[in-house]
């Protein structure tokens, strides 16, 4: 794609979001963007905690305006007119109608945390650790009412280690999602950048349309009759939600931190635990080798690694 060198002004934007992520993404955003408007969740009542959008808003004095469902979002809008020839949309979690797409003469701009058609959906992020990948990324395309199929603008590629946790992979590709922003939308705005279909540019390996789906707390029970090669992905890609949780002497813990053995103990049966005092080692049997939990966390007790749960517990 062509990009020209002439200088442009601050891109003018209508920005959507109301998750963490979001909140992050709108700072970011807010260093290089005139913000005309946030458009976001309203706070529940019950929430006594800042929600991040609004109190990112707040802080900058751009204009908020609050929307619960798609019904109120097309209301809402119905009855707005903004200067913005574009939106970007950003951890939001309201479905949008294509009236609201077309009230934008650009359209919506989403980031989206993977390399499309891969691991559309809500969770991208997690599943791509889960998975066993080796690269993921972000994805720039206009929104569409299709679940994520919107056509792409831009995708950039990120590295996966064998030790990235969820909540460090958010952060990176926070930041990932901004440098690419800050260099495409300026050219999109210029007309210098043109979506593309996502079959015609897929990266390989990322070309098939996979699905991720939002967890739920029943997802973070370890199951001993997976592979420990899974379970020790689980127990960084739930990091932060829903967490990897076992029953460990009697008491309901949370690992947080794990390694795989890949010998399995002889007569040690799937879900047997063996622990070493001496060594400060637990090793669990699965379906194939062993989950060495080196961190856990019992419920109501701060953060411990194995040999302190041993000093204390008898397995």
């Amino acid at each position: 794609m062509k990009i020209s060198n002439h200088q442009q002004p601050r891109p003018r934007i209508v920005f959507f979001g109301s998750g963490p992520v979001a909140a992050r993404s709108l700072e970011l955003l807010g260093e290089w963007c005139d913000i005309e408007a946030v458009i976001t969740k309203p706070q529940p009542a019950h929430h006594k905690a800042p929600f991040p959008v609004l109190e990112v808003a707040s802080t900058k004095n751009w204009q908020i305006m609050t929307a619960s469902n798609r019904q109120e979002l097309d209301e809402l809008m119905l009855g707005t007119k903004f200067t913005s020839r574009l939106a970007v949309l950003i951890d939001y979690g309201i479905i949008v109608s294509q009236a609201v797409i077309d009230s934008f003469e650009l359209g919506i701009v989403n980031s989206h945390f993977s390399l499309l058609p891969e691991w559309r959906g809500a969770d991208p992020i997690t599943f791509s650790i889960l998975s066993g990948q080796k690269e993921t990324g972000v994805s720039l395309m206009l929104l569409v009412q299709a679940m994520d199929e919107g056509p792409l603008l831009a995708q950039t590629t990120y590295d996966l280690t064998d030790t990235i946790t969820t909540p460090a992979l958010t952060q990176d590709l926070i930041e990932l999602s901004d440098a690419s922003l800050r260099h495409i939308l300026p050219a999109y705005l210029a007309g210098d950048v043109q979506p593309v279909p996502q079959r015609q540019v897929a990266l390989p390996g990322h070309d098939v349309p996979t699905y991720s789906r939002k967890l739920t707390k029943t997802d973070g029970i370890l199951d001993f009759g997976r592979s420990a090669v899974e379970l020790e992905r689980q127990v960084r890609a739930f990091a932060d939600w829903p967490k990897s949780r076992m029953t460990l002497a009697g008491k309901d813990v949370v690992v947080t931190a794990s390694h795989v053995v890949a010998d399995t103990p002889a007569g040690l049966a799937t879900g047997a635990v063996q622990a070493n005092k001496t060594e400060g080692s637990i090793l669990i049997a699965t379906s194939d080798g062993c989950l060495s939990i080196d961190k856990l966390k019992p419920a109501g007790k701060n953060e411990m690694d194995a040999r302190a749960f041993l000093a204390g517990n008898h397995l």
